[in-house]
């Protein structure tokens, strides 16, 4: 019953900015770390940033310095601010949590950079 849900995603001009958010559903969220991953045509989908129960926080060495991930415990959410956009972070932006040794994944929201 672990249900994650993305929105925020578009189409945005190099060095723009957009926020993410993921709603979640069915699980003690404030107790598991929270992760974005995105996925580009014919790439591997590649680790964006992860929080921690705690706030902590670790990033992509691709968007360290320009995506910022958050979570508000009580609205059950985790955020992306990604700021400084550039083409190549064009992709499918997924959230993700591993819930009992299962990876449970939104539908993803799509961005698109201009180039």
């Amino acid at each position: 019953q672990v249900q994650l849900v993305e929105f925020g995603g578009g189409l945005v001009q190099p060095g723009g900015s957009l926020r993410l958010s993921c709603a979640t559903f069915g699980f003690t969220f404030s107790s598991y770390v929270m992760s974005w991953y995105r996925q580009a045509p014919g790439k591997q989908r590649e680790l964006v940033a992860v929080v921690s129960p705690i706030d902590t926080t670790n990033y992509s060495d691709l968007v360290k310095g320009r995506f910022t991930i958050s979570r508000d415990n009580a609205k059950r959410a985790v955020y992306l601010q990604m700021n400084g956009l550039r083409p190549d972070d064009t992709a499918v932006y997924y959230c993700h949590i591993r819930h009992d040794s299962i990876n449970y994944w939104g539908q993803g929201t799509q961005v698109t950079v201009l180039s």
